[in-house]
């Protein structure tokens, strides 16, 4: 393969006026850059509304005025029998062809009401609610991607039969991750018309790969700036849709929000940090002009329990991984494969990379509240990347949320994917006197972090990180997930544990371990899918302080309510196709196994038999219309089918029995309660 933009940058001459690079002569360079000073100097006061044609006018994107949760409907679409491959994800203008992307609104979900952590027999089909204690609502994985950055890795997903369905490193929904936020931002503003919320929570990977352009337009976008999601001379800036500025609506302003930190959020593209070898190069390859080479990521069973080599694949740089070309429609993918040069793309000094410190920074500079967004909050005893605080929702009601940076160190050694939870000392020795302390207090407690714990396969990705086991670890974790969990038990005034990552909305019950004379110690573990991929959703919570000093949490998902023909309805259909031809499972559940061959590692859920059993609290409803998906096949790899008619999104009311402690307390506080489960 020859490389037809194979002229760099820095070799551009005055007369070169036609000479290609990245497909832009110096004409039109020239002309793009006039037309970025008209755009950039109009009035953002003065927005244009999308659908009256093209103009240089900032526009924005409202939202259709029909706003429903899952509760009053769902999204439905067939599997398709024939189409396309998984390697031929990018072929999008063939989606229409085969019907890729194309739905129908289905029946509603009703929040199914769980009592796996209550006493044995317990039923409140009809709880009458004492008191509301909060109500608030949480996102999460929206990966703002910077499409035109150079050090991506597009190109596996094309050519690696392992990372077929990696549609975190290539999904046409790259194109349109501010305005898929932009359109589920002005759902909760009109969402909280209705029933007002008292705070949100984003549970991490704001940005795609940490880069400062990536959090700014994340930031902006919710604190309703305009925003201009292209970077380098920004192709396409006046005519391609998901490349033009727009004016983003902007969270109500009543609402605080906070957010945590996710793997994505300081790891190059989430899998692996930027300083830890400096042979990689990979701080510069933020910045460069020239488009990342590395070598296929293999998933490697001799590696095992760390499957994947990142720094080996690094240094092989046998293959260009690929730009989205922001000058075409379907942001055609270029500059991936061999090439006898190395191709050169506009260079962007504001796609460098931000350490945990200056990510943290950026929530100060904000219009929206609180100034910082949760890391005001940080004990600054603790160093410049700590990113662990709490806060109280409301200062009439005993509620604490711990937020819990569970993301793996910057220099803990590993050669794997670095997204697996991971608790160094410090930050371990926190949450437990976050929890202590809650406890001693009172409080009922939720803990937000990005990882989750307990529901994924030994040797996942995205598995409590196992250091002792991993060749190259020169920090070791903290705590054991069995020592972890164990912990959380013995703190029964803890609800939940919120979680991200996965881009699922599992829910699971993690059970007593004395149910019949301690039932309270159970809790429940509620995971947020991504605004970037399919179901593209969000999850609102309304916890109830029961008649019967139970507490309900009753949380449902929704669906950013979309106007036809804006930026975020196209990035719904293709979520869609994605779905369709990826057949991801998004709605998984994992044997519980206490080893694996001949290697003996941490069980998935220190709560349950090690028996190899599926996990009988996450369950699914099933909804006529969605799937059915056959199991997949690609080449040697052979992905297992799935519950087919499993819709992935659930909604639920989810009970939790109190202490005898923590019932007085709340009959003190709130009385007029009219009956008492008693523990035990």
């Amino acid at each position: 393969m020859t490389n037809r933009h194979s002229k760099k940058r820095s070799d551009i001459l005055p007369g070169d006026d036609l000479k290609m690079v990245h497909g832009v002569s110096r004409r039109q360079f020239l002309k793009y850059s006039a037309e970025i000073a008209a755009v950039m100097c109009l009035n953002p006061l003065m927005p244009k509304t999308a659908g009256a044609g093209v103009s240089s006018e900032v526009i924005t994107y409202p939202i259709d005025s029909n706003v429903l949760t899952t509760k009053d409907r769902t999204l439905a679409f067939p599997s398709l029998a024939t189409g396309l491959t998984p390697p031929e994800l990018p072929r999008i203008s063939e989606y229409g062809a085969y019907g890729y992307g194309n739905y129908t609104f289905g029946a509603g979900l009703s929040n199914e009401q769980r009592t796996d952590v209550m006493p044995n027999g317990y039923s409140n089909p009809s709880p009458l609610r004492l008191q509301q204690l909060t109500s608030f609502f949480s996102i999460s994985d929206i990966h703002i991607t910077d499409k035109e950055a150079p050090n991506q890795m597009i190109y596996l997903q094309q050519t690696d039969p392992v990372l077929y369905t990696m549609s975190s490193i290539y999904s046409p929904v790259m194109l349109y991750t501010t305005h898929v936020l932009d359109a589920a931002i002005q759902t909760v503003n009109a969402l909280h018309k209705e029933t007002p919320f008292d705070f949100g929570i984003s549970l991490g990977d704001a940005c795609n790969t940490s880069q400062y352009n990536e959090i700014r337009w994340y930031i902006d976008v919710i604190d309703g700036k305009v925003v201009t999601p292209c970077s380098g001379i920004h192709l396409g800036i006046t005519s391609i849709d998901y490349q033009r500025p727009f004016k983003a609506a902007g969270l109500d302003k009543s609402i605080p929000w906070y957010q945590t930190l996710g793997n994505h959020d300081h790891f190059w593209l989430g899998t692996f940090p930027v300083d830890a070898d400096s042979s990689l190069g990979l701080r510069d390859s933020y910045t460069t002009g020239n488009v990342m080479a590395c070598g296929v990521l293999d998933y490697n069973l001799k590696l095992f329990p760390c499957l994947f080599d990142v720094a080996a694949a690094l240094k092989e740089r046998t293959h260009y991984m690929g730009v989205l070309d922001g000058s075409t429609p379907d942001g055609d993918i270029i500059d991936a494969g061999s090439y006898s040069a190395t191709p050169a793309v506009a260079a962007d000094r504001d796609r460098h990379r931000v350490t945990i410190a200056e990510w943290m920074q950026e929530f100060f500079n904000t219009t929206t509240s609180p100034v910082g967004h949760g890391f005001n909050l940080v004990d600054p005893s603790r160093g410049s990347d700590f990113a662990c605080y709490s806060f109280m929702p409301r200062s009439d009601i005993p509620l604490k949320v711990i937020v819990l940076d569970d993301t793996q160190s910057e220099t803990d050694g590993s050669h794997d994917i670095h997204g697996h939870g991971f608790l160094d000392a410090g930050r371990w020795s926190w949450l437990k006197a976050e929890l202590a302390a809650g406890q001693e207090a009172n409080q009922l407690m939720i803990v937000a972090a990005h990882i989750p714990i307990g529901v994924e396969t030994i040797g996942s990705e995205v598995e409590w990180w196992e250091s002792d086991k991993d060749p190259n670890a020169t920090e070791q974790n903290a705590v054991s997930l069995t020592e972890l969990v164990n912990e959380l038990w013995n703190t029964p005034n803890l609800l939940m544990w919120l979680a991200g990552h996965r881009h699922v909305n599992t829910i699971k019950a993690f059970l007593s371990p004395d149910p019949a004379n301690a039932p309270e110690k159970g809790f429940w573990h509620v995971e947020t899918s991504s605004l970037r991929d399919f179901p593209q959703q969000f999850r609102t919570f309304q916890i109830h302080l029961n008649s019967d000093y139970t507490v309900s949490i009753v949380t449902t998902n929704v669906d950013p309510s979309v106007a036809e023909g804006t930026p975020a309805a196209t990035s719904r259909s293709y979520s869609i196709a994605v779905e369709q031809i990826l057949q991801t499972n998004l709605t998984r559940n994992t044997p519980n196994l206490a080893s694996l061959g001949k290697l003996s590692l941490e069980t998935v859920d220190p709560s349950r038999a090690q028996n190899g059993d599926l996990d009988p609290t996450i369950k699914w409803p099933l909804v006529t219309g969605y799937g059915p998906f056959p199991s997949l096949q690609s080449g040697q790899y052979n992905f297992p089918a799935y519950n087919t008619n499993a819709y992935p999104s659930y909604n639920a009311e989810l009970f939790k029995q109190l202490s005898p402690a923590m019932i007085a307390a709340m009959k003190e506080r709130f009385p007029g309660g009219t009956v008492e489960i008693k523990a035990g």
